[in-house]
């Protein structure tokens, strides 16, 4: 398996696993919102970082980290969305691919990520629940406990009290 950023030359292919995996998962309904969402986000190139798993020359798994502002001015990235080829699930993929970009936004001096998902999926690969009072999300969580970050720069968490901004693909109240 090779894990590496994205490629342009791969961006349909791209669009296309997040829709099938999410329409597997949630409906055809939420795999095409889910394939509009990376379609904005792709096209926003100097905001979001998109990384792939591939095997045999096949995408199997995708995730997009995109610019999240800080009025602390500390630098971070927020991961959304992360899809991993519905027959693939399981095996340790998504881990492997989010454990290597976060090596690379650490390497790029990346001070804090964020995701707003599963606490025990995204555990796994360092994220830990944080309060929406403390570091508030870009909107009201219909999910508060699925708010995490990781400090990538050694950083206690429980000291930065800020506010937050996303991309402009992800700044719509219906994804959170």
């Amino acid at each position: 398996m090779e894990l590496s950023q994205f490629t342009s030359s791969n961006m349909g292919e791209i669009i296309a696993l997040f829709t099938q995996v999410f329409s597997d998962s949630e409906g055809v309904t939420e795999g095409e919102v889910v394939g509009h969402l990376v379609t904005e986000l792709l096209a926003d190139k100097d905001k979001v970082i998109p990384f792939v798993a591939m095997d045999s020359g096949e995408i199997i798994a995708s995730i997009c980290f995109s610019e999240l502002v800080l009025s602390s001015h500390e630098s971070a990235f927020i991961l959304s969305p992360v899809a991993v080829k519905t027959k693939e699930q399981g095996k340790g993929i998504g881990q492997k691919l989010i454990n290597h970009a976060l090596n690379y936004l650490r390497s790029q001096g990346i001070d804090f990520v964020f995701t707003y998902g599963d606490p025990n999926y995204y555990s796994r690969v360092g994220f830990q629940q944080i309060s929406p009072e403390q570091i508030e999300a870009p909107f009201e969580l219909s999910y508060p406990h699925g708010w995490l970050a990781q400090s990538l720069n050694g950083k206690d968490l429980a000291v930065v009290k800020c506010s937050t901004q996303c991309v402009s693909a992800l700044n719509k109240r219906e994804y959170w």
